[in-house]
């Protein structure tokens, strides 16, 4: 939150791009083209965006956890496990290795080489294990693996000082069906928490996997700031920067209005189609405009994600935030609710009315008389 509030987290794009998106086109190179995804919080915006999966080269069917309440969905998660179970009652889809997948990181990892460990260990259940620096470790679940690779124990973010390894749960499983007889027969049911610890608890087969991978977490604001950032620097792998090179540092959409002889402009830089960028601006990149936005005349703007139809005025200055015109969150995940304060003329949505402008302008110079 509070990018959540009006979709899914898989939905929040990485400058013009679903991270949900990004992962199943990962999955597809793979071969990996039967698809079921869970939906609760917005599912309506994931099942109207992927359909059945078609235009992306692969199926997709969903599993919806919830209920209808006069006329409204209501979310009803039912635990990662849980929402195992609930498909395989469905109509048995799990009969063959499968890999399970959260939706809420750009990941790129060889799957091919995945599920081949997995088979080569004779795995009953492997995931897929990050190493991140130690400072990290108390916001991910420790995994701790003895010399043959099998987990031996886990740790639910540990604090620094206790943790028994930097080794981390990335989410990325993959499982034989068996793993259902293993699944609590309650809900909700959880494959960290409980599922996983019980497999080791017990001896069985449960391997963790140390490949070669990029798996770029977008669980909280600074790292949806910090991906978006790599993103436009080139360095998230696979991802195609959007636009064409109008020039140099310089990609664009179309009906894009921008002179760029007439603003200051330091790359990278990517402007979203639609997007109004007036005469006298600065953009310091890494910088992301999204669709529609409009930067006014005299605004700075430095290593910054302007989501669409935010509106930029002349007398803002922004430094490594995130804007949707109404919420501003820095890279350090602190947010501003914009429509508390009030200054809708200084950030705000492109949408507005000229009128509605001037009108909150003119309460917050009566504040000062």
């Amino acid at each position: 939150m509070p990018l959540t509030r009006g979709t899914a987290k898989p939905m929040l794009r990485i400058l013009d791009t679903p991270v949900l998106e990004l992962l199943i086109e990962r999955l597809r190179q793979h071969g990996i083209t039967q698809i079921v995804i869970n939906t609760s919080h917005h599912a309506e915006a994931v099942e109207q965006y992927f359909g059945d999966g078609r235009r992306f080269g692969v199926e997709i069917a969903y599993s919806f956890e919830g209920y209808l309440s006069q006329g409204e969905l209501v979310g009803e998660p039912l635990g990662s496990a849980g929402a195992l179970r609930h498909i395989q009652r469905h109509a048995g889809f799990f009969d063959d290795t499968f890999l399970v997948l959260c939706g809420d990181a750009v990941v790129d990892i060889d799957f091919t080489a995945l599920v081949a460990e997995h088979h080569r260990n004779r795995a009953l259940a492997t995931i897929a294990l990050a190493e991140v620096p130690r400072s990290e470790v108390c916001h991910y679940g420790v995994a701790v693996l003895d010399e043959s690779g099998m987990v031996t124990g886990f740790q639910e973010k540990p604090s620094v000082e206790d943790a028994a390894s930097t080794l981390v749960n990335t989410g990325i499983y993959v499982f034989e069906p068996q793993i259902l007889n293993h699944i609590p027969d309650t809900y909700p049911a959880d494959i960290g928490s409980q599922v996983f610890p019980a497999l080791a608890a017990q001896g069985l087969a449960l391997f963790g996997a140390r490949l070669s991978m990029t798996w770029l977490d977008i669980g909280r604001l600074p790292d949806f700031y910090r991906v978006s950032q790599l993103a436009l620097l080139g360095k998230v792998p696979g991802y195609q920067l959007p636009g064409r090179e109008i020039a140099p540092g310089l990609r664009t959409g179309i009906n894009v209005s921008v002179n760029p002889r007439r603003c200051r402009l330091e790359g990278p830089i990517v402007i979203a189609g639609g997007a109004r960028i007036e005469d006298g601006t600065a953009l310091i990149g890494p910088c992301f405009i999204g669709a529609g936005a409009v930067v006014e005349a005299g605004a700075r703007i430095e290593r910054s994600i302007i989501l669409p139809h935010a509106r930029i005025g002349q007398l803002a200055d922004l430094h490594a935030v995130v804007t949707d015109g109404q919420y501003c969150m820095s890279e350090d995940g602190t947010v501003i609710d914009l429509q508390v304060t009030d200054l809708p003329w200084v950030i705000g949505d492109a949408r507005m009315p000229a009128s509605a402008i001037r009108e909150a302008e003119q309460r917050f110079l009566d504040t000062l008389r």
